[in-house]
């Protein structure tokens, strides 16, 4: 039996288990024909052309316009819409969440700059899907999510799951709608690719009823939508390219931030010429990690207050002034600092303090337009320079001190020491998803990426629970793509909680992800097994057990050997290692590997709070 009819088959055994579902089709079969609902149970056939319904447009359009991937969680009504997206050739993963069906989504838009997909049923379905829009909004991601939705005519009823989804989605996206006919579906698919992948990429919703998905139409009715073409690439005036150039000339402490925009735009090769022929030190924002090697000498991660807190001009590229860079203001940027910003969206401009020189345009293109500035201009930065001598210093002192974390194996761990007998033993060309409080910001500094697009995190939204999402994406990304990567997913035990029963998606299609749980036991950090239990015996339990306490010593590793894998209980350097190797000679089965680290593991001395409160 071939696909094609297996699925068939399927689809016929799920349509005769459902009597919703029998009432809709008739009805939309009446529709179609305006035929009686109760007339002649045989459908003619179109003389002129033959018959489509909605399902099938949608999953043709979705292909036409290059998609590939598709993550949901089905029911009805869109069980023979993922079923028709198989038989046109959209890959569809079946996933355990819709939020990481969601993420899975977008991080396939981050990593191939097509959209993907994320197929929700109706009312709750699309809701729990909203986190993971409004994560692709924030993220500047792309991806579309597919609602389901009750039949138009039952809907101010009190249909089935009624949510009015399109209002709900449209603060979380750049376009939101329902398309209005069969025939119009794949005008709508153009358009909900087209927001969320020109200009500042982001997330699209398309709403679904029931009743429009199993209406049928004739093909040569249906709207003939062409492929839309790669964004328009836009360059800036070249008088702003040389106010730039010369502002860097004159600065004394110059600094470039690279922010995820450049790994998104595929901008690494021009970048890196950057840097070789100008000698800016350079700063990468989390998702930036990789652009250029976070080894390179010029890298300045390791002494980022510094950089920040004293640099006069700041080379903003494809990085916004959010919280994350401190909203560009003082205490952590110097009141005085100029800033020049590149940026595909021209509201950015002057967000948070004002751009000196604004540079409106593709990522890629002006860096181009850069680097021949500096050429002719003689941009070249000297390394004997005071500026380079402060940050070399403030380098040092704190590699010291981070060394120190690593080189202590005492029991229980700390951060440090665990996450580098991961960095130790893993393929440099890894792609890491971290995530955490802790394990995610010290993992910035201790796993380091060394080619572009190989980091993804928590990002702009600061969302925790993105992990095996994201892993099983660039899981298939690399399977797919022949990439020969490994997916390393390191998670606190915290994070690894909000979709830890993906971990059977990933043994379902054979994603060989190696998922590293940082565990001390709670959010933030918890308690010893001795302390948790005289707390417990206390008194009531709702009163008594601490709120970000989870339980002590919890065996996430068992999850793996459910399903027929392997998961191993680490407590020492040595331990996680050998599990690494290990898990890295399976290459169809994702491994957990439960790492246990002090419960007030404590990290480097920060100059300043992690998020700045500063005086807006």
């Amino acid at each position: 039996m071939n696909l094609s009819r297996t699925v068939s088959t399927v689809a016929s055994k799920l349509r005769l288990s459902s009597r919703v579902h029998l009432q809709r089709q008739s009805y939309a079969t009446s529709r179609v024909l305006n035929t009686p609902r109760d007339g002649p149970s045989v459908v003619k056939q179109s003389t002129v052309g033959e018959q489509m319904d909605g399902a099938n447009v949608l999953a043709k359009a979705l292909k036409n316009q290059g998609v590939e991937y598709a993550y949901g969680v089905v029911g009805i009504p869109v069980i023979e819409t993922s079923m028709a997206f198989q038989q046109h050739g959209i890959k569809y993963i079946g996933m355990r969440n819709e939020q990481a069906a969601a993420y899975a989504a977008q991080a396939t838009g981050f990593l191939t700059r097509t959209p993907g997909v994320c197929l929700v049923v109706s009312g709750p379905g699309a809701i729990h899907a909203l986190g993971g829009l409004a994560n692709a909004q924030s993220n500047c991601w792309p991806m579309l999510l597919v609602g389901g939705a009750c039949d138009r005519p039952q809907e101010e009823l009190g249909a089935f799951q009624e949510t009015r989804q399109v209002e709900a989605a449209r603060m979380f996206c750049k376009f939101a709608a329902r398309p209005n006919s069969v025939e119009r579906i794949p005008t709508y698919v153009e358009k909900a690719i087209r927001f969320a992948t020109y200009g500042r990429p982001g997330a699209a919703y398309l709403d679904f009823p029931g009743d429009l998905l199993n209406s049928s139409s004739n093909i040569l009715d249906i709207d003939q939508v062409a492929k839309l073409p790669p964004p328009p690439q836009s360059l800036a005036p070249q008088e702003k390219i040389k106010e730039a150039i010369q502002l860097l000339k004159e600065a004394r402490n110059p600094l470039l931030v690279v922010g995820k925009g450049v790994a998104y735009g595929r901008a690494e090769k021009v970048m890196n010429e950057f840097i070789t022929e100008t000698n800016l030190p350079f700063l990468p924002t989390a998702m930036g990690k990789g652009v250029i090697p976070d080894d390179h000498p010029n890298c300045v991660s390791s002494a980022r207050s510094l950089a920040l807190q004293q640099a006069d001009v700041v080379l903003l590229l494809g990085a916004r002034l959010n919280w994350m860079l401190h909203f560009g203001k003082f205490p952590r940027f110097r009141p005085d600092v100029k800033i020049i910003q590149v940026d595909v969206e021209p509201e950015e401009f002057h967000q948070s303090v004002a751009t000196s020189v604004p540079l409106l345009g593709d990522v890629g293109k002006i860096t181009e337009q850069l680097l021949e500035g500096s050429k002719v201009g003689g941009l070249k930065y000297a390394k004997s320079t005071p500026w380079w001598d402060s940050i070399n210093e403030k380098r040092d002192k704190n590699r010291k001190a981070v060394d120190a974390f690593i080189a202590d194996n005492s029991k229980p761990l700390n951060y440090y020491a665990a996450l580098n007998s991961v960095y130790n033993v893993i393929p440099k060309n890894s792609i890491i998803v971290n995530e955490g409080a802790n394990t995610m910001d010290i993992g910035r500094s201790v796993l380091l990426n060394r080619e572009p697009r190989t980091r993804l995190d928590a990002g702009t939204y600061g969302t925790m629970g993105v992990g095996l999402g994201y892993a099983i994406a660039a899981a298939l990304h690399c399977q797919d793509e022949g990439l020969g990567r490994r997916v390393v997913c390191v998670q606190g035990d915290s994070a690894f909680g909000f979709g830890g029963m993906e971990i059977e998606t990933c043994f379902r299609y054979k994603l060989p992800i190696i998922c590293v749980i940082i565990n001390n036991n709670g959010i933030y950090g918890g308690l010893e097994p001795d302390v948790w239990d005289n707390i417990r015996d206390a008194g009531n339990l709702g009163t008594t057990t601490i709120p970000n306490g989870l339980t002590p010593r919890f065996r996430y590793e068992k999850m793996a050997e459910m399903a027929g894998g392997k998961g191993y209980f680490c407590e020492s350097t040595d331990e996680i290692q050998a599990a690494v190797k290990a898990a890295l000679e399976d290459k169809e089965r994702p491994t957990i590997i439960n790492v246990m680290i002090n419960t007030s593991a404590a990290r480097k001395q920060q100059d300043f709070d992690w998020l700045t409160r500063a005086k807006l």
